[in-house]
């Protein structure tokens, strides 16, 4: 039997690039999200961020959304661990954050940017867990918050369907990113 890998980087565009259903779906199974925040629907943004200064970094990120509540969504699937992924991840989603504000709108109107990276690389292995969430805290009050960047990494190759507890739809969502390599490697 041949499979088409949902980790490919033209499989995973199509699948969660082309198909509204299917990428909320997974943002609601993946993100921190109770059932009062979750996204009902989207709207597709480019994926490219051309930066308005030619000389200037250009980004493009496998999937880019938002919802009617203009919080936006990047997707990331990353099948290469480098050291500097990471740094990437922030800057995408921080350009992300600052186009939204326009010369004379207010800063109460930026909407939160969630940025999900599936990673199949362990790089986090003084962690225990594969699902890694940052956002901006207080070092010594973490319960203190700047709202705005939420960094997701799921770590890949951690995710044990057999032990795991979570939320149903996101076992069946990271069963079905990751099921076709595990076949592949017991043949």
């Amino acid at each position: 039997m041949r499979y088409l890998d949902p980790q490919a980087d033209l499989t995973f565009k199509l699948i969660f690039g082309e198909h509204p259903d299917l990428v909320i779906s997974f943002l609601n199974s993946m993100l921190p999200f109770g059932p009062e925040e979750e996204i009902t629907e989207i709207e597709y943004l480019s994926p490219e961020m051309v930066p308005e200064n030619p000389l200037r970094k250009f980004s493009i990120v496998d999937v880019r959304c938002k919802d009617k509540k203009g919080r936006q969504f990047l997707v990331e699937m990353q099948t290469v661990w480098s050291a500097e992924f990471k740094q990437r991840v922030l800057f995408n989603a921080s350009k992300a954050y600052v186009r939204q504000a326009a010369v004379h709108e207010n800063f109460h109107l930026l909407q939160p940017v969630y940025s999900l990276n599936l990673v199949n690389a362990t790089f986090e292995s003084d962690l225990e867990g594969f699902y890694h969430y940052y956002k901006i805290i207080h070092v010594e009050h973490s319960d203190k918050v700047i709202e705005g960047l939420h960094l997701i990494f799921v770590e890949l190759p951690k995710f044990n369907p057999q032990s795991f507890s979570g939320k149903k739809m996101q076992a069946l969502w990271l069963r079905f990113l990751t099921a076709p390599r595990r076949i592949t490697a017991k043949r």
